[in-house]
């Protein structure tokens, strides 16, 4: 019987090109492809990029470069694939060149250098795919693409309007990851408060059941599951309103990822961000008033194209009011293709970089409160891993994997990666905590 063809996998960028490179893999393996940990081992090496900042741009060219370098026959695919004549133009040895969410496309180009093994029909892997997570926890993409026009942005020229998928299919995935055994479930889109937007909430079925393409809807049915859910990047529209009493209830995580990207309205208008700070902090207010526990998480760029220092009080001043509990901060970066580059009143480099320190500084102080007020909370946390040391690394549901803090519990005996333990936080870093497991 002759050798499977082996393939090795680069993914670089969000949780949502991870989505993508899960798909590929888990159509590779369903056609008898093998999957390679090593250049050396892989007869063909796929290589699915970012591109949405210069950094990021660099950082995928290079691994293209060292794709090529290591093993010479590569496929690129992602969102810098979408940037014409990009790739090519600095390596124009790669084999093919797609844009994002493009498994058929990759699956073609693939299939043009190393012909399938056997029939696709023959299932080699399981009804949950391949997953690059760790077991206990996993992404559920619901959507592709986004409606919205930000200037500092270029996704939707890269991956188009939104596209929501039908709500039996993300149930569907749903059920089969929790009974794989997934803990925890990562609800990801571009704009994950806009699901169902683009077919009118049409009406899906699930299970016999009629259930709405909508976002309240679908974490109804998930919070049916009984693992944690989670909510990421979710824009603030009203209906959000909808899924606090659901947190509240123990349905889904009290965790909302809002990215905020500014308070002075001067500036969200220039950004095409429709929000108003007033009443954004009216509304934090009414959701914490519903789930004392809720925590918000939110992203914000300093040093935008207009933004006066005036701007950047009020946006310090509304950072003191949220009290909002995991922010990150980003300098406003020129990325090709995006209108903010022409805008006038460019700010210095070193202007937003101190604007930068000085945001850091106030959310900080912000952040140290908030976890120094956890220390005496019996909390449940969900172990990640056991370290050499034997510490359980932990996430509480304040914590989403690789972005936000850790819970670390020296007594790991019997502990293992994916399993529940309760435990009682004893102290505190700057973003983690310490805790101590509760006697059975």
């Amino acid at each position: 019987m002759s050798k499977a063809p082996r393939i090795g996998m680069v993914s670089l960028g969000c949780p949502k090109a991870q989505s993508d490179s899960e798909q590929i893999l888990t159509r590779l393996r369903a056609e008898g492809y093998e999957i390679s940990s090593s250049y050396d081992g892989a007869d063909l090496v796929v290589v699915n990029t970012c591109g949405f900042i210069d950094s990021a741009v660099t950082e995928s060219l290079d691994a293209i470069g060292e794709a090529l370098s290591e093993n010479g026959k590569v496929i690129v695919t992602g969102c810098l694939g979408a940037k014409d004549g990009v790739v090519q133009s600095a390596h124009p040895s790669v084999l093919a060149v797609t844009g994002p969410h493009a498994t058929d496309e990759v699956m073609t180009a693939v299939h043009n250098y190393l012909p399938k093994p056997h029939d696709p029909f023959v299932d080699l892997v399981p009804d949950v795919g391949v997953r690059l997570t760790p077991k206990h926890y996993a992404y559920l993409k619901i959507s592709e693409g986004c409606n919205h026009r930000c200037t500092f942005c270029i996704i939707p020229s890269m991956r188009g309007d939104l596209e929501s998928r039908p709500v039996h299919d993300v149930l569907r995935e749903a059920a089969s990851l929790a009974r794989a055994g997934v803990k925890e479930l990562l609800v990801i889109s571009q704009d994950t408060s806009a699901y169902g937007v683009d077919v009118k909430y049409k009406l899906g079925f699930h299970d016999g059941r009629p259930v709405k393409t909508r976002m309240t809807e679908l974490c109804e049915e998930l919070g049916k599951h009984g693992i944690w859910v989670r909510l990421h990047y979710v824009y603030p529209y009203p209906h959000v309103d909808e899924v606090i009493p659901l947190m509240r209830d123990g349905k889904i995580l009290p965790y909302l990822d809002i990215p905020f990207q500014h308070a002075s309205q001067k500036v969200l208008k220039l950004m095409k961000r429709p929000a108003n700070s007033d009443n954004v902090l009216a509304r934090i207010k009414k959701w914490r008033e519903i789930c004392p526990q809720l925590v918000i998480r939110s992203t914000f760029i300093v040093g935008f194209p207009g933004e006066t220092e005036e701007d950047f009080e009020e946006l310090l001043q509304f950072l003191r009011e949220a009290q909002l509990d995991r922010v990150g901060c980003f300098t406003y970066s020129a990325v090709e293709g995006a209108t903010a580059n022409d805008l006038p009143d460019q700010v210095p480099e070193e202007v937003k970089e101190a604007r930068k320190e000085r945001f850091m500084e106030v959310q900080a102080e912000i952040s140290a409160r908030k976890l120094e007020a956890r220390i005496g909370q019996r909390l449940t946390v969900l172990v990640d891993e056991i370290d050499d040391e034997g510490t359980a690394i932990c996430r509480s549901y304040a914590d989403a994997p690789e972005i936000d803090g850790l819970v670390f519990v020296d007594d790991a005996v019997g502990l293992e990666a994916g399993q529940f333990v309760e435990v009682d936080i004893v102290d505190c870093s700057e973003h983690d905590l310490w805790g101590e497991r509760v006697s059975a």
